[in-house]
């Protein structure tokens, strides 16, 4: 059963994106806006689709609308759609309605598209998925698991990862940097704003393979200890590049004064 909105769902997106729509949109009530001739169109396909949004708004909303195929986008591949997500990036601004604004939007809408619908089946395990689960977990089947997924060769991951074997995200410094320098750059932001000087110890947990505090030894001069939760991660590459920062096992940690802490790199 569908009703019928007193606000169409264009007329509603258009109010809170007064700079207009850089692809088209169309809904299922039939409305539509943003320019025609786009390659990218985007289609509200159901009321599910529209509460959603409606009750989660952001990318949350609009991602549970998308897996549960209430939100359909064409013109870019599904397996790549980052011309799509640069466009909301860059060229979606979004205007928060006034309380007066939203209250006339929300009630054109339908006051029942405010009740949450449930959240797709792979963001909520059912409650006997749930139980069973928790029953099987132990020790012993978290060491199988852990083994699974982190005891693969560290070439592996720098396949994945790039050379810097840095698993949190990069920071490009121009749209054309690789990763590698997409990486460095990282560092040196977190550098910057700890505003690391020589001889100080940089207390680094969850380390990983120790690139941040290698990049905190080698270009301020820092020491330190660093902590990661797997030590067998620490790769021959590390310590080649690194032999005097490497032994984790006789760092001296530092007192509670001098401690200056970086986020997991």
């Amino acid at each position: 059963m569908t009703t019928t909105l007193q606000v169409s769902i264009a007329d509603a997106l258009t109010a809170v994106t007064p700079d207009g729509l850089p692809f088209r949109f169309t809904a299922y009530d039939g409305s539509a806006t943003g320019p025609e001739d786009s390659p990218i169109h985007m289609h509200l396909a159901s009321e599910r689709g529209l509460s959603y949004v409606l009750t989660a708004p952001g990318d949350l909303g609009m991602v549970r609308a998308y897996v549960m195929g209430d939100l359909e986008i064409t013109g870019v591949h599904p397996g790549n759609p980052y011309e799509l997500m640069r466009m909301m990036l860059n060229q979606f601004h979004f205007h928060r309605p006034t309380p007066s604004e939203a209250l006339r939007i929300v009630r054109g809408l339908g006051w029942n598209h405010l009740k949450p619908p449930p959240p797709p089946p792979q963001e909520h395990l059912p409650k006997w998925r749930r139980t069973f689960e928790g029953l099987r977990h132990s020790r012993t089947r978290d060491r199988v698991a852990i083994h699974h997924h982190y005891d693969v060769s560290n070439t592996f991951y720098e396949w994945i990862l790039g050379p810097s074997m840095t698993y949190t995200c990069a920071v490009y410094p121009t749209a054309d940097a690789t990763l590698e320098q997409a990486q460095a750059e990282k560092y040196d932001l977190v550098a910057r704003k700890l505003d690391l000087r020589p001889g100080q110890r940089l207390l680094d947990i969850g380390c990983g393979w120790g690139g941040m505090v290698r990049h905190a030894a080698r270009k301020y001069g820092c020491r330190r200890p660093r902590r990661s939760g797997r030590p067998r991660r620490s790769s021959a590459k590390v310590w080649r590049t690194a032999p005097r920062f490497a032994s984790w096992t006789t760092a001296t940690w530092p007192s509670a004064t001098s401690t200056r802490s970086a986020p997991s790199a």
